[in-house]
């Protein structure tokens, strides 16, 4: 009965997953912006296909504080779509897919049964399919877990030089990634110490090369790109901390296990979740920065899958609750009418000559206009602290909150 009762979970998690997942990609061509960060990223990848500089100058009414290896990526994309939102999709998707897979393989590579893999890769799915909007959406978070995961499958494989240079890597494709190469370092030194120096080395010799390099082409500091000022305040962290039931029932499970991999899973879930409160504090600082923690979670609960396949589907549960009660206009940031409208906007925007502005940079940029002023970044530093409390509340999940963190 039990056997019986958590393949009925898993079959109905994978269900909506796949629900959700042709939800997002049928949204890939559509002209409606998802979240202001699509036109942000948009509009950099844009500028550096027309010459223009990637990080313009501070005097510059554009701000760009974000590492510079998907901006390439998505502009040669671009050159095939046409469309630098679309192809920003394109990307996110696949490396949303390639996220999944990676987990998968490294459960794999652990020695874990097909079965849990299929589970931590699944939970992973289903928890940004649930609680985020970012499968599918123009933004650099997904590539750079992918390029992590892919340097611990190079760890796992007996090559820390090799993971080293990959996790670096992944560090100038988003800049928040902290939290897997930290319990990496840990795990793999008490595992062989010597392995471990090597990939540290190696992790801070590609780091200091990219540096440099960063330098040489951009005549600045990368850290005072990335490091940019914004307002904070604690009450971003309790919202933030109260959004994130779906990791507490894996790793309440885990604590249970004696399997010796728990440990990785613990560290990197404490890194994961010590490291998201810390960046949640930032006024407009949305979900991704608990992509880790989702992560983590998946680990554990392929963990509990291989030795309790029922008490497994019952920490997945909450995920298809939540989707049921909360499930409302296709849950996504647009509704028809949305869509619609922003078909409207950008008519409206095309029969105006001159520059515009535009809160969704991504209607200016269909409508042909170029990215005159980012106004999301204007408002995270110096605007008002209650109109960032006030949209929170206004969105109807964590995720439809707009980041550029």
């Amino acid at each position: 009965m039990k056997a019986l009762s958590a393949s009925l979970v898993w079959g109905v998690l994978a269900l909506l997953s796949l629900f959700l997942l042709a939800r997002n990609v049928l949204a890939i061509p559509v002209p409606a912006p998802l979240d202001p960060n699509e036109g942000w990223n948009a509009a950099h990848a844009l500028a550096l296909l027309a010459g223009q500089a990637l990080y313009p100058p501070p005097q510059s009414l554009m701000v760009n504080n974000y590492p510079p290896l998907s901006f390439y990526l998505v502009a040669a994309v671009t050159a095939v779509t046409g469309d630098a939102v679309i192809a920003g999709r394109l990307v996110a998707l696949l490396a949303f897919l390639a996220s999944c897979a990676g987990i998968g393989l490294v459960m794999r590579r652990w020695q874990f049964s097909a079965h849990a893999a299929c589970v931590a890769a699944l939970f992973f799915a289903a928890t940004l399919l649930t609680a985020s909007n970012y499968v599918g959406m123009d933004d650099p978070q997904l590539l750079g877990h992918a390029v992590q995961l892919a340097g611990l499958l190079l760890l796992l494989r007996g090559r820390p030089i090799a993971g080293g240079a990959a996790f670096a890597t992944s560090l100038f494709v988003k800049h928040n990634l902290l939290a897997l190469p930290l319990a990496a370092a840990f795990w793999l030194w008490r595992r062989d110490s010597r392995s471990g120096v090597r990939f540290a080395m190696a992790g801070f010799c590609a780091a200091v090369l990219g540096l440099v390099l960063f330098r040489l082409f951009y005549g600045a500091d990368i850290w005072s790109v990335v490091a940019s000022p914004r307002l904070t305040s604690w009450d971003n962290v309790a919202h933030a901390g109260s959004h994130l039931w779906w990791a507490v029932l894996p790793l309440a499970a885990l604590m249970r296990s004696r399997d010796p991999r728990r440990t990785f899973c613990l560290v990197y879930a404490g890194a994961a979740l010590l490291l998201g409160l810390l960046f949640s504090a930032g006024d407009g600082v949305d979900v991704n920065v608990f992509f880790d923690l989702s992560i983590a979670s998946a680990f554990a609960l392929g963990l509990v899958a291989e030795t309790g396949s029922a008490r497994a589907a019952l920490c997945a549960l909450p995920l298809p609750l939540f989707l049921a009660f909360t499930f409302h206009d296709n849950n996504f940031f647009f509704t028809r009418d949305f869509r619609n409208q922003s078909a409207r906007d950008i008519a409206f925007l095309k029969s105006h000559p001159g520059p515009a502005l535009c809160d969704q940079l991504s209607l200016c940029l269909w409508a042909g206009k170029g990215a005159q002023l980012d106004v999301f970044n204007i408002g995270a530093v110096a605007g008002p602290r209650r109109i960032g409390r006030r949209a929170r509340r206004d969105r109807k999940t964590l995720s439809r909150r707009s980041q550029r963190r």
